[in-house]
């Protein structure tokens, strides 16, 4: 909250500091002044920009990541197949069973994602700088007409990789309760051949909560950590290369197009879709290989052992799903980060939350 700092002796700084206090009587002591929700903003706006984004584009493919999830952990011949499959048995729910997890989750992990790469972006950049002895990476990449350096591009790798590993642990379990609503129906379909497979269908029709809840009944609270393993090494090289292509391909484009704005539009959206199909294609074998384990998990009581299976890339039935995981991705991430971008640069034109006395709102 202000506070006056005119001068006690002062008649007219006395008036002034009366009539503050009668105007801040009238203001609730609970809702934040439009100085302070300004203040606030601006001081976390990279968390309200990245939250904002995830749900809408989340909401946006999230139909997108179940047929994606289904190809990889079932065979279908091909994309169609399985859209007319989960329509036939599910009808229209079923390509939004289990949203409300990753609505919620995806929300946090991002913001949390986004604000460790922001503050390791900027450690590496200075730590970089530094140990050459030349300009920070983050400089030359704020410069006009510049193009990516090894410097950059280790510092937006670094960055990426290190948030990427330290968030997977909180999304480990978001992401197994998401997978495990999607397949729910195929598992029970599946299990109905089988008497001696109760597990598989006690996941069918249930919510986020009681999906979760069914996973630690079965395999106990570990059990929200199967494949993490897998989940660590897909999300760390995921992230890296994910920031990479963003900066880089962000930081060329610019640069082509002759603007002085580091965060064009075009230049955003454009970006934002290539770094979504360039990331998944790098890393799908490990996610592929991440469903089918924990696939096995789910259906497996605890203590039970389930083989890891391997990580092959260029094996053609590790890539199931791929084309549709790859569109995903590239409309997911196009969307986010123009969302991202313009939000943030909302927020950053706002005016300073300074009162009319040249008080700072703190």
């Amino acid at each position: 909250m202000s506070e006056s700092r005119g001068d006690d002796d002062d008649s007219g700084g006395s008036q002034k500091v009366g009539v503050k206090t009668a105007e801040m009587s009238t203001i609730s002591p609970i809702a934040p002044s439009s100085k302070q929700a300004k203040h606030w903003a601006k001081q976390y706006r990279t968390e309200i920009s990245a939250s904002i984004s995830s749900v809408a584009s989340t909401a946006f493919a999230y139909p997108l990541d179940s047929v994606k999830t289904r190809m990889q952990a079932y065979k279908f011949e091909h994309f169609t197949n399985c859209v007319q499959h989960t329509y036939k048995t599910e009808g229209y729910k079923g390509f939004w069973r289990g949203a409300l997890a990753p609505m919620a989750s995806i929300a946090f992990v991002r913001t949390v994602s986004f604000s460790i790469y922001q503050k390791a972006k900027y450690k590496y950049s200075a730590a970089i700088g530094q140990a050459t002895g030349n300009e920070e990476p983050l400089v030359v990449v704020n410069r006009p007409g510049s193009i990516p350096t090894f410097q950059t591009v280790l510092c937006f790798g670094a960055a990426g990789a290190t948030a990427g590993g330290l968030i997977a642990g909180i999304a480990c379990p978001f992401e197994l309760t998401k997978q495990a609503a999607q397949i729910s129906v195929l598992m029970a379909n599946k299990s109905s051949t089988s008497m001696d497979d109760p597990i598989g269908r006690s996941y069918q029709q249930k919510g986020t909560f009681a999906t979760a809840k069914n996973i630690v009944l079965h395999r106990g609270f570990s059990g929200l950590y199967s494949g993490f393993s897998l989940h660590l090494v897909r999300d760390t090289i995921g992230t890296s290369i994910y920031f990479m292509t963003y900066e880089s391909t962000k930081q060329l484009l610019v640069k082509f197009q002759g603007s002085d704005s580091p965060t064009s539009p075009l230049s955003v959206v454009t970006a934002g879709g290539i770094c979504g199909l360039v990331s998944w294609a790098c890393i799908y074998p490990i996610d592929s290989a991440k469903t089918h384990y924990q696939r096995n998990c789910l259906t497996k009581p605890k203590g039970e052992p389930v083989k890891m299976p391997k990580i092959q890339f260029f094996n053609a039935k590790m890539y199931r799903g791929l084309g549709v995981s790859m569109a995903r991705s590239c409309l997911l991430n196009a969307l986010y980060f123009s969302c991202f971008e313009s939000i943030k640069k909302y927020i950053n034109h706002l005016p300073n939350p300074i009162a009319q006395d040249g008080d700072l709102v703190t």
